[in-house]
């Protein structure tokens, strides 16, 4: 604000314009009602509100208050632009400051001096930051269900829980994770989760691939389900070590977590002789550096699924949570952290300096040009950074035009 003091009595009474109120933050803030990120399908531009207008009198405008945008637990915030993680929103209170506000611009209370005890000079609010994110949501269950597609991972989940996945006798039914509660009779419970099918090559992207793969990094006892059956004419203990390839290939530390094998579907014909023969090959197994324990189960006659959920919950119970590492990611892009040039000159080809760059654009958003004096202290600004003397060096002559954003003036040397 550009204002004066007036009033009876108080003669030269100097100037009493006030600052501008601050911008708004964007705000993520974990919402344990949400389950998904749909909503971000209908909206996609968040915008905090400005600061208010500075005051005569020196009073301050009010600042605004944040945006705050509600996601579910378990959301990753990554900057599209850099791939760089902004936040990990795991915990249920857990929020991060997406894009900052900027500061209110000063009033011309702050450019008095000796030389001018009277300036007409204010400046506008520091322009808010901007950012393109990227949002990934990674199932948060204590348990989750692995395997090959048709396996009987999501008729486990609603055998044992009250979770109501779709079912069908055909592969990929399951093509978004699926949670359910299970509780014990002894008061334990625990979130299992029925992860997409994986196939070979998931690592690379095949089939479902990351969007499977992502899932499994959050969970912290894997149940590998198998079909002891072979009715598709496929080993169970080639099925096992394919998937643990899988796994191994997208992250190594996912191995270290316990894992228990699930034997499903021992109500069929060749299940016990599949059995035998897996076990005879896991003794061989060197990929696992420990040999995981093996529950036979029927999903469909509910053969052997309390001794599975007992020992689940127990293995449960001594496993810490692991750490998220989407941050180490970051580490394979390559960034140039050379200082960027406060401002940078092109021309045009009718002829006309443009003037770029960060600093040099934020000096002028801040500049109030509705005031002289304010104009006269930015061109002060822009010698002062050596603005005229690069455009004389780039050949600039008197009268030429120069324009910054939208802003065109002459050159005079």
């Amino acid at each position: 604000m550009v204002a004066f003091r007036r009033e009876k009595f108080v003669p030269n009474g100097g100037p009493a314009g006030g600052d501008g109120g601050r911008g708004g933050n964007v705000v993520f803030v974990v919402d344990e009602g949400l389950r998904t990120l749909m909503d971000f399908r209908y909206q996609r531009k968040f915008k905090a509100k400005n600061g208010g207008n500075g005051a005569i009198k020196s009073m301050t405008g009010r600042g605004a208050d944040d945006l705050i945008v509600q996601v579910p637990q378990g959301t990753t915030v990554i900057n599209n632009e850099t791939g760089a993680v902004v936040g990990d929103l795991v915990a249920p209170d857990d929020s991060v400051i997406v894009a900052h506000g900027g500061r209110g611009g000063r009033g011309n209370t702050h450019f008095a001096s000796p030389k001018n005890p009277a300036p007409e000079i204010a400046e506008n609010g520091e322009p808010g930051q901007e950012m393109e994110v990227r949002l990934e949501l990674k199932v948060l269950a204590d348990v989750g269900l692995v395997g090959f597609p048709s396996v009987g991972k999501s008729t486990l989940l609603s055998t044992v829980t009250s979770a109501k996945p779709k079912i069908a006798e055909y592969h990929f039914t399951t093509l978004v994770p699926n949670l359910g509660m299970v509780r014990l009779p002894d008061g334990q419970d625990f979130v299992m989760a029925d992860l997409p099918g994986l196939i070979e090559g998931a690592a690379k992207g095949i089939g479902l691939g990351f969007q499977f793969l992502r899932h499994v990094e959050r969970t912290r006892v894997i149940l590998h389900v198998i079909d002891m059956s072979g009715v598709e004419g496929r080993d169970p203990y080639d099925d096992f070590e394919k998937i643990n390839h899988e796994l191994q290939a997208y992250d190594p530390d996912i191995l270290k977590r316990p894992q228990i094998v699930v034997a499903n579907k021992m109500d069929m014909p060749d299940a016990e002789e599949n059995l035998k023969q897996f076990k005879a090959d896991l003794d061989q197994d060197e990929l696992l550096a420990e040999k995981p324990e093996i529950f036979a189960i029927s999903t469909l006659t509910h053969q052997g699924l309390t001794p599975l959920l007992q020992r689940t919950a127990e293995v449960l119970a001594q496993t810490p949570k692991f750490p998220v590492k989407e941050a180490e990611t970051v580490k394979t892009a390559e960034y140039d952290f050379q200082q960027k040039p406060d401002f940078t000159i092109t021309r045009d080809t009718d002829g006309v300096w443009i003037l770029s760059g960060d600093k040099l654009e934020t000096l002028f958003k801040m500049t109030d040009i509705n005031h002289d004096e304010s104009l006269l202290r930015f061109a002060r600004q822009m010698r002062g950074m050596g603005v005229d003397n690069a455009l004389r060096e780039k050949g600039a002559q008197n009268g030429d035009t120069v324009q910054i954003d939208d802003f065109s003036f002459e050159y005079m040397a």
